[in-house]
């Protein structure tokens, strides 16, 4: 089973992502996005770097190298062996931020996300729902997306919520304030459901 797990920045992504693979077994490949091969974690890099100024099609299309890179080299390899693999991001994000966010149109990124994975896109994504605000609040990096602030993560929580309309065979919306512990058992509650 291929597992994301989306959200606006400071929803809890990393922590549900790390437990939830520990919760699948030690077989399971925990990975994020972009990262996991060489390439990625490079351009993730790029991608954070807050004073970096990008077009944003030029942005989405680092992730799109990203994300086809660790797709063709990691996941569709993991898959196949059949192991489970649980993502801290995915091709969801690209669609609310930059088809949403940024602007782009969600049918285009949709569109050239497909040709990027050759159209592999979870089995679930679990969405982190949490208010905005809150998600500042948490959030503890400083990277370009959370330095643009909130309205930006209104934006893309908004963008989130269509496409948990859109994509309800996948998307599970899961609340993501509580405990670690409560948003944990939610998480597990929403996969053992599929």
């Amino acid at each position: 089973m291929f597992v994301s797990l989306e959200g606006i920045d400071g929803s809890g992504k990393s922590t549900q992502a790390r437990l939830l693979a520990e919760a699948l077994g030690p077989e399971t490949l925990l990975i994020r996005e972009p990262g996991g091969t060489g390439a990625a974690e490079r351009i993730r890099e790029l991608l954070a770097e807050p004073a970096l100024e990008l077009d944003p099609l030029a942005e989405l299309l680092l992730f799109l190298a990203a994300r086809a890179d660790l797709t063709a080299r990691v996941i569709r390899p993991a898959l196949d062996a059949g192991r489970d693999v649980v993502s801290d991001r995915f091709a969801d994000s690209s669609v609310a931020y930059q088809g949403a966010a940024r602007g782009l149109g969600v049918g285009e990124v949709i569109s050239l996300t497909g040709s990027a994975t050759e159209g592999l896109w979870p089995d679930l994504t679990v969405l982190l729902r949490v208010d905005p605000e809150v998600g500042m609040d948490r959030a503890d990096g400083d990277d370009r997306f959370e330095s643009e602030g909130l309205e930006l993560q209104r934006a893309v929580a908004q963008a989130y919520e269509e496409i948990a309309k859109i994509a309800s065979d996948r998307v599970v919306v899961v609340d993501g304030e509580g405990t670690v512990e409560e948003v944990h058992e939610r998480v597990m509650e929403a996969v053992r459901s599929r």
